[in-house]
């Protein structure tokens, strides 16, 4: 996995780069989260890696209708370098320059059960002040949390929940 990471960096890097030269990062994104969802199909990787498919060929199956001339040139040099395999950190590293561009901060608000929109709300103010930024909120649902939340921003992370607060006691406890 970090090895794909440390060989995606430089292509995250040139995308974001391109993007950007034309103006066009929001559709670079969507044509990347396209490209890397089938690049990281198994099925898709099985025809991707046919050594008879040729680039252009390889290009024609994961780019998105209406891609722009410089993503497809990306792609194919992706599929020259048999580097198509590493389209999902490639999209996931694109999105995380994106978002350092645009100051925004990626939260997920994990709970025990689904929470009201104005306490969703509430968080993400309190999200914003703390970073200085905008904050985009993705919720989930996990009910072995018993009650609470946990909050996972990048490098900060937020245990609320009653799960985590009796693994704190418990831990207390037992030292």
């Amino acid at each position: 996995m970090s090895q794909n990471l440390t060989l995606a960096r430089p292509y995250a890097r040139a995308a974001f780069s391109l993007s950007r030269d034309g103006g066009r990062s929001a559709a670079w994104s969507q044509a990347l989260a396209f490209a890397a969802r089938v690049a990281a199909d198994p099925q898709a990787q099985a025809v991707l890696s046919h050594p008879r498919l040729s680039a252009d060929q390889a290009v024609g199956l994961i780019a998105i209708d209406g891609a722009d001339e410089a993503f497809l040139r990306f792609l194919g040099v992706l599929a020259d370098n048999r580097r198509l395999g590493l389209l999902p950190e490639i999209a996931g590293l694109f999105e995380e320059l994106r978002a350092e561009v645009e100051r925004i901060v990626k939260a997920r608000v994990t709970a025990a059960s689904e929470l009201p929109a104005a306490e969703l709300e509430s968080i993400k103010a309190a999200l914003k002040k703390r970073f200085g930024r905008e904050v985009e909120l993705e919720t989930a649902v996990d009910a072995s949390l018993i009650g609470g939340a946990v909050i996972d921003a990048g490098d900060v992370v937020i245990d609320g929940s009653l799960k985590g607060k009796l693994a704190r006691l418990q831990t207390a406890l037992a030292g």
